[in-house]
């Protein structure tokens, strides 16, 4: 999955040997990188986790993000990664890189991840479109490899079936694991034979999927399999997470248990907004941004805090703007936020002063923030 975040705080950089290159569908291809034994520990991960590839293109030097879809027990650095258009900067990451070449590499990153317990008997459930499979993967390999009593359910979208990734991995596990793991596809563009299968996972979708997948439990006669759900995880486009977030919420999964990955920006809110907040006026704003110290005055606290200073023109840090990615991590130093609901910040990073400037109204006539204590 490829996630372009040039404008996001990036981590250490090493370079890694490019030790598989292979393509996967039309415009989808897999990249595997060796660790040397000197930066073991720097490059050990979480499932779920991506990493940053910085490399040269179009005269000049990108470094987008991408999600590993190799587990940690694998001890290798495995992408996937897709070109989405002729202009994209991936055709030359692609294109100019071959088998034995260097490549820089971040350090891993990200919190798109799961507290493993491998005692539990759990049930846990996926939803991925297109190239959003790849965190997904990499969770779904670690889960089955460490966890024996959790059984598994993916449910993977796409256009056509000429386009989906990994899909020899996929079913390859399925064979594997088939008394723990089902994997089911949908298409969007293709006709299917059963009509369950043919559309978007949306909302509508997960519904049929509850009646019609998830419904009686071989293990639990007095319930359903949707019932017994412990975990979702969700990677895909924006629309598509806020559908079956608020579905599988409004089908009784608490939100802690909902788990999502952008692979793009997205402005509005994951979740709607469920609280009215007093009208404050003509703000001031002091904050601390790559060692520069900035003062601002926002008009009222009807938009976002860095939603307003990307609107002013200010060089923010950014990526989904929706409480997802942490990009905009800061420390409030004085003032007073309404902290929104994120899928990034812990209730102790919380405690300790921290906030998403994406998920934060302003409720005082003054703030100070600090981007660089993080």
């Amino acid at each position: 999955m490829e996630k372009r975040l040039p404008k996001a705080k990036q981590g250490e950089f090493h370079r890694l040997k490019l030790a598989k290159k292979q393509q996967l569908t039309k415009n989808t291809f897999a990249m595997e990188f060796e660790i040397p034994e000197a930066l073991k520990l720097n490059y050990k991960f979480e499932a779920g986790q991506y990493v940053t590839i910085k490399y040269p293109s179009k005269g000049g030097v990108f470094q987008n993000d991408f999600s590993m879809t190799s587990a940690p027990y694998e001890e290798k650095i495995a992408l996937g990664i897709k070109i989405n258009n002729e202009e994209s900067s991936t055709k030359d990451l692609i294109n100019d890189f071959e088998v034995g070449d260097e490549v820089e590499i971040s350090e891993p990153k990200g919190r798109f991840t799961l507290v493993s317990k491998p005692h539990e008997f759990r049930t846990i459930i996926g939803f991925a479109g297109g190239i959003g499979i790849t965190p997904l993967l990499s969770h779904f390999k670690n889960i089955l490899h460490k966890e024996p009593r959790t059984r598994l359910f993916m449910f993977y979208g796409n256009r056509k079936s000429e386009e989906i990734a990994f899909k020899n991995e996929l079913d390859s596990l399925a064979k594997k694991y088939a008394d723990r793991l089902q994997i089911f596809y949908f298409f969007s563009q293709e006709p299917t034979s059963d009509n369950l299968f043919h559309g978007r996972l949306d909302e509508r979708k997960l519904k049929l999927i509850i009646n019609q997948i998830l419904h009686l439990d071989d293990t639990d006669e007095e319930s359903t399999i949707w019932d017994a759900v412990d975990e979702v995880l969700i990677c895909g486009k924006g629309e598509m997470i806020k559908s079956l977030a608020n579905a599988c919420y409004n089908n009784g999964i608490p939100k802690k248990n909902i788990h999502f990955e952008l692979f793009e920006e997205y402005n509005e809110d994951i979740y709607p907004v469920e609280k009215d907040f007093p009208l404050v006026e003509n703000i001031e704003v002091d904050f601390k941004l790559f060692n520069k110290n900035y003062s601002t005055t926002l008009k009222n606290n009807e938009v976002k805090l860095l939603q307003q200073l990307l609107i002013q023109g200010f060089p923010m840090h950014y990526s989904c703007k929706s409480g997802i990615c942490g990009s905009c991590e800061c420390v409030l130093e004085e003032g007073e936020v309404e902290l929104l609901e994120n899928e990034y910040l812990t209730e102790k990073e919380e405690a300790s002063g921290k906030i998403l400037a994406c998920m934060s109204v302003v409720l005082s006539k003054k703030i100070k923030v600090n981007f660089d204590l993080v």
